[in-house]
């Protein structure tokens, strides 16, 4: 199997979110594709050892899926903050879709980050369903319970406690989420959008 790269994100300074958060967070990312490429390296070494390493073989396979979704959702997560913050687009076909799916723009936005609130840790999670051509937000536990198969992101807000520690406590996570939508290069969203489609 083909070894995974860090991607490097040219992250400048934020309002609400420190560089001392996005640095420490960057670390986390960090981890998640070394694991990844470590547990592809253990699994060829089970392989070729001539032993029976099915159970060991298959755990680690279990794993692999939470250090994937992990170093992936934090690729959508820090692509999201590349360039600081920009506004939606005037012609944001993302908006005319949550319009047409009847909501008001800043009412969909409110109920997005009431999701992103859920008590315990998780991901807020936009995706884009071609099958019946419509928006669906989810909460994704941990990493890798609760994707929805198949449906890519267009907006994803990482709501582990590491994603904010350094600059608000527990309590104080919705001064978060609202410090990550003040950041957000909404072009990166619509870009998102328009590959979804």
């Amino acid at each position: 199997m083909k070894k995974f790269e860090e991607t490097k994100f040219n992250i400048g300074p934020l309002m609400g979110l420190s560089a001392k958060n996005i640095e420490e967070h960057l670390k986390l990312y960090a981890g998640y594709v070394k694991n990844a490429n470590l547990i592809i390296d253990t699994i060829k070494e089970y392989e070729d050892s001539g032993k029976d390493n099915t159970y060991a073989i298959n755990e680690l396979q279990r794993r692999f899926s939470f250090e994937f979704n992990g170093m992936r959702n934090h690729e959508y997560y820090f692509t999201s903050l590349v360039n600081g913050p920009k506004p939606l687009p005037e012609d944001s076909q993302l908006k005319i879709a949550i319009e047409k799916q009847g909501k008001s723009f800043t009412t969909w936005l409110l109920s997005f980050k009431s999701l992103a609130l859920t008590r315990g840790i998780g991901w807020a999670v936009l995706y884009y369903d071609k099958q019946t051509n419509q928006l669906i937000q989810s909460w994704v536990d941990e990493q890798h319970i609760g994707q929805l198969n198949g449906l890519p992101w267009v907006l994803g807000i990482d709501m582990w406690e590491h994603a904010y520690l350094f600059d608000y406590i527990p309590a104080d996570k919705k001064k978060y989420v609202e410090a990550f939508f003040e950041a957000l290069n909404w072009e990166v969203i619509e870009e998102n959008f328009r590959k979804a489609l």
